[in-house]
């Protein structure tokens, strides 16, 4: 698997506190048949602290996964909420 670093962004909390989150895209190989492999993408989110969450093998393609971390970020996606934003996002 390897990792590359898609965006950050910081956020003030609703007490004020502010957070900044890291956005990366997980990249994979996955079999899809007969020995043929190909790359899967997803997204693992990073807050300041260390705490993080990942999904992976969510698309196959670059636009998508593209798409959802300009979403994940734009809306200051945690770790505690990317599951269920991933979900809606499918």
């Amino acid at each position: 698997m390897r990792e590359m670093l898609a965006d950050s962004c910081k956020e003030v909390g609703e007490d004020g506190t502010e957070h900044c989150f890291e956005y990366i895209i997980l990249v994979d190989e996955m079999e899809v048949s007969g020995g043929l492999f190909c790359e899967s993408y997803g997204v693992r989110v990073v807050r300041e602290d260390g705490e993080s969450a990942e999904v992976r093998n969510l698309t196959v393609r670059v636009e998508r996964i593209d798409e959802l971390v300009e979403l994940l970020r734009r809306n200051a996606v945690s770790p505690v909420t990317l599951r269920d934003v991933v979900e809606d996002w499918l």
